[in-house]
Parts: C-alpha cells; structure tokens; sequence
C-alpha cells in the first residue's frame, strides 16, 4: 500500500512540475511577445533637407518660409501616393523630386559647385522588401538623380554607375537631362568663390557659424508593409578630383530592410562612410534587439559624434515608428502618418 501511495505521489508531481514548466514558459513567451509586437501604422513617410549650424538668426524669413514651403509639398506628395496604396517606392522618388527642383537645398537645382565650377551630383535608392539598390555618382546633366538611381536599381544589373557611364544609362532610360546651367544658381556660385578666396579644401560652407549640409532624403513606410529609402545629394563646396561622399553609398548614406528600418543620412560624408551609419542603426535592430529610436540615437548622438563626425539621420522603421536624431545646431526634418504631421528645423 505504501508503495503504490509513494508511486501515485511521484506520477502526480511528476505531471505537477511539468505543467508548471511548460505554463511557466508559455507565459514567458507571452510576455515576450507583448514586448516586442507592435500594431504598424497604416503608413509613414519621413524627410530631411539637410543639417547643420542652423540658427535662427540667420534664416531670414523669406528662405525660412521657402524651406517650409517645399517641405510641405514635398510630405504632400509622398502622402497622397502612399495614402491612396501606393508604394513605398513611388512616394520616396516623387518627395525626392521635389526637394531636388528647388533651390533651397543641396541636391538637383540648389547643387553646390566643385573647385572646377561644375555641378556633380549622387543619388541613392533602396528597397527594403528585396533589399535590391541603386546609386548614381558624379553626374552633371541628370535634371533628376534619384530617378536615374531607382532606374540603375530596376533596370540594370549593377548598383552603382558613375559619372558619363550613369549619364548615358539615364538617357537609354528616357530620364530627363538638362543643360548643366540649368543647376546654376548665384548664391552656390558666389560660396564658391568665398571659399577659394579664403584658401579653404572642401567644405560644407565658407561660412564656419552657419554651415549645412543641404542634402535631401526620405523614408516610407507603405500599406503593404513595405519600406524604401533615398537620398540626392550636391556634395561638398569646392570639392577636388570627383570626391564622392555617404549619399550614394548603400548602407552609408541609404538603407533598407523590411525586417528592421529604412533610413536617409545627411552629414559630413567620410564619416558616414568609415562607419557605416545606415546600416548601423540596422543591425543593432536586428541583432541587438534594441528599438528604432534608441539604435538611432546610439550611432549618431555618441558614436558618430565621439568620431568627430557631425550629422543626422531620417527614418522609419516597421511599425512606422519616426527617428529624426542628430548632432549639429539644427537639421530640415519632417514627417506624416495618419492625422498627424510634424516639421521642425532645430532642436524643439
């Protein structure tokens, strides 16, 4: 009798403690699971126009109003597309092109002049569905750059074309080139001649108290759960022997990947090269598990700037989360979602 109480004791603990494992761990992986699931936006698209010393006490109101002017149309667009089901990738290219035709920034019609006096212009393109890309480098008659990057990334077999190569691949495309005078404009051209008369290298500005770095950018996140990121670029003042910096650069300047973010780098570009920025913030994401915002903030607030390197970056992630982190006075940012649209320039 004692035996067969002893053996029903140990069955039933037995069946006790597993139960307990195995509800134990269910709940653990519960608990795991409401930590990390998160309901997506419907859809997000975020944009940078550059950033830089930016101070209030030098924007007049009339370039102020302008900058605002052409990131309101430019969040317009890539919401009308991405509101009606559109992709991802057509909301990134049209907000681009809009950034790009106007003056006020560094990338298409407001590009800044080499120490040659020329236009050279990078672009880059990604999508983060099926991680496929598309860069253009050092073009000069190309009225569009990241329509001739989304072209290399649909349409040709490569990831980046340089230069003449880029040029005549544009053409085949049928994308719009121009005269390069078209991209003259007086205020670029008379910061050309400030820095060569001052003697200086390749800079962001010859003027150290309100520098920027003018390049433009966006993210999107679309309704299929799809995301996509660009980024256009002038490149730096007075720059000598084709130098090309981060914008063209996948993983530098650009970056996306539907399993984490797609994100748009604006900065001093060597920087954004030698540590792989974009991609940065990605793999800490999904090898690291952190968050968006705390990946973005990590790379750019500390270890960029522990680097010397100054910047910012744009982004957006699955969910539809928006980080717009960076480390110089002020950056040109903004982003819509469903019932909400924010832009900023500084630090608020």
């Amino acid at each position: 009798m004692i035996r067969k109480l002893t053996l029903i004791l140990s069955i039933a603990l037995f069946f006790g403690c597993n139960s307990n494992t195995e509800t134990q761990t269910e709940k653990s992986s519960m608990k795991e699971e409401m930590k990390t699931t998160q309901t997506p936006a419907e859809y997000t698209l975020v944009i940078h126009g550059g950033a830089g010393t930016i101070k209030k006490e030098n924007l007049t109101p009339e370039k102020e109003a302008g900058i605002k002017e052409a990131i309101e149309a430019a969040l317009t667009k890539g919401e009308s597309i991405l509101k009606s089901g559109g992709t991802s990738i057509d909301a990134v290219e049209a907000t681009i092109m809009i950034l790009e035709n106007s003056p006020h920034f560094n990338a298409g019609k407001g590009a800044v002049f080499t120490n040659e006096g020329k236009n050279e212009m990078d672009a880059s393109f990604m999508d983060g569905n099926t991680q496929n890309s598309g860069a253009v480098a050092g073009v000069t008659n190309i009225k569009n750059p990241i329509r001739a990057a989304r072209a290399v990334l649909e349409k040709s077999d490569h990831v980046m074309l340089a230069r003449e190569g880029a040029e005549n691949f544009a053409k085949e495309q049928g994308i719009e080139t121009v005269d390069p005078a078209y991209f003259y404009t007086e205020h670029r051209w008379e910061s050309l001649q400030k820095a060569k008369k001052k003697g200086l290298g390749s800079v962001i500005s010859e003027d150290p108290i309100d520098y920027k770095f003018g390049t433009v950018g966006c993210a999107a996140l679309d309704k299929h759960g799809n995301l996509a990121a660009g980024t256009s670029t002038g490149g730096m003042t007075n720059k000598k022997y084709a130098r090309i910096g981060d914008s063209p650069i996948i993983g530098a300047g650009t970056y996306a990947n539907n399993n984490t973010c797609a994100i748009s780098s604006t900065g001093h570009g060597e920087y954004f090269i030698r540590y792989v920025v974009a991609y940065d913030i990605s793999a800490m994401m999904e090898y690291g598990g952190k968050d968006f915002q705390t990946a973005a903030n990590y790379v750019v607030k500390e270890k960029l700037k522990a680097a010397g390197g100054s910047g910012g970056i744009i982004g957006v992630d699955k969910y539809g989360n928006v980080a717009m982190p960076f480390n110089t006075a002020g950056m040109y940012r903004g982003y819509v979602k469903p019932g909400e649209r924010v832009i900023k320039f500084y630090e608020e």
